[in-house]
């Protein structure tokens, strides 16, 4: 029976090493195609937008397609919702997003993070008249609203606030200033980038977070993506190093936020 054992054991341990020997790999795959592609929302500035002509621009728009031009490949992006990125990376419809990740401990349960591109505070928003909350404790029993499974919805859900859903950063401060919301938290930088669009807008920011917090590129987990995430971070780390990271944060928020 031992011996017996041990055969099925012995069998089980080859199919799983044959099976991770023909994986694609990733990167392999990436290269053959010519292309990587990114799911990334386009809707929500100056992270992801469409401009007056239509084209696909931001800062993580440019970063993906300096990212692609350093592994030799084209940067092909398709727009999506913020809540069905992450659905399109598991079925392997999209290679990776570009999107204002923040790195988080539940995501990297499923995720392989890139070195961080960038890093963010958080910012808690409110309507110019609101004084009830002054800090993230008081979100406590409040009303806020936010992108499905974004960090921001999380973290207020946290602090004790229920979360409504929507689509768009629009959105989020349209529902704030007519009262349906008391509150929505999202990138200091993209509530700066709202008011420079929006500058009559009655909106205000009732607190800011103390540490920032890394945005880097989500990779599938698995042996197949190793050499691929690998090559992100060596392109990443050369971006960084020849200031084209620095150039990109300073053309799109008027500041670097690539460096902690």
């Amino acid at each position: 029976m031992l011996r017996r054992l041990t055969a099925v054991l012995l069998a089980l341990s080859l199919l799983f090493s044959l099976s991770v020997a023909f994986a694609d790999d990733l990167l392999d795959t990436v290269k053959a195609a010519g292309k990587i592609v990114i799911a990334t929302e386009g809707d929500w500035a100056p992270w992801t937008y469409h401009d007056e002509t239509d084209a696909l621009v931001g800062f993580d728009v440019d970063v993906a397609r300096a990212v692609a031009a350093y592994l030799g490949v084209e940067a092909s992006f398709v727009d999506c919702p913020w809540e069905s990125i992450f659905m399109g990376i598991d079925s392997k419809m999209y290679d990776i997003t570009a999107n204002g990740v923040e790195i988080t401990e539940d995501r990297s349960t499923k995720y392989d993070f890139s070195v961080p591109y960038a890093y963010l505070r958080t910012v808690i928003i409110v309507r110019g008249d609101n004084d009830s909350i002054a800090s993230f404790e008081d979100l406590k029993g409040k009303r806020t609203v936010n992108s499905a499974g974004s960090t921001y919805a999380l973290t207020a859900e946290e602090y004790g606030a229920t979360a409504d859903i929507v689509s768009t950063l629009a959105q989020t401060m349209d529902l704030v200033l007519i009262g349906s919301a008391n509150a929505t938290l999202n990138a200091e930088l993209s509530f700066y980038d709202y008011m420079a669009e929006h500058p009559e807008a009655n909106l205000k920011i009732a607190a800011i977070s103390e540490s920032a917090s890394p945005v880097a590129i989500p990779v599938r987990k698995g042996a197949e993506n190793a050499t691929f995430l690998a090559a992100i971070n060596e392109a990443i780390e050369a971006l960084r190093a020849d200031g084209t990271l620095k150039a990109i944060s300073e053309k799109y928020f008027g500041v670097d936020i690539t460096a902690q």
